[in-house]
């Protein structure tokens, strides 16, 4: 088990992948969050659990007015456990978004990873930036 001196805080920032929405992928179209990160790019539960307060989430798209929150874990759910981001203000609708797999999948820039948007349609981001929050 990971102790917080092995994973620190980091910002990540993901930005939309080529799609049928977005042909050339879209920088005014994604997230960027806090997370606590191992050496090799995944998010450290145990290390979450004790500063989960600092992990911001922030949604960017397009004209939208942003939306702000925290990335949260849930156990259990699909694949054991489900890490999410929680919007603060959003309709009853937004009020949640799904990491697909986020446990899994390394935060690394060039990465690629997926969200479930509120209407359940997965979307695909690339990491483009890992740095200080």
């Amino acid at each position: 088990m990971a102790t917080p001196s092995h994973a620190a805080l980091r910002k990540v920032t993901l930005n939309a992948a080529r799609s049928k929405a977005f042909p050339d992928g879209s920088i005014r179209h994604g997230y960027d969050f806090v997370a606590p990160l191992t050496a090799d790019g995944h998010i450290d539960l145990e290390a979450w659990k004790q500063h989960r307060g600092e992990c911001f989430a922030h949604r960017f798209w397009g004209d939208e007015p942003a939306m702000r929150g925290l990335l949260i874990h849930h156990a259990g759910g699909r694949g054991g456990s489900t890490w999410a981001f929680e919007w603060k203000g959003g309709t009853k609708d937004e009020q949640e978004e799904e990491g697909f797999r986020f446990g899994d999948h390394p935060f690394k820039v060039g990465e690629y990873v997926s969200v479930r948007e509120e209407d359940g349609e997965l979307l695909t981001f690339r990491v483009v930036s890992v740095g200080q929050p």
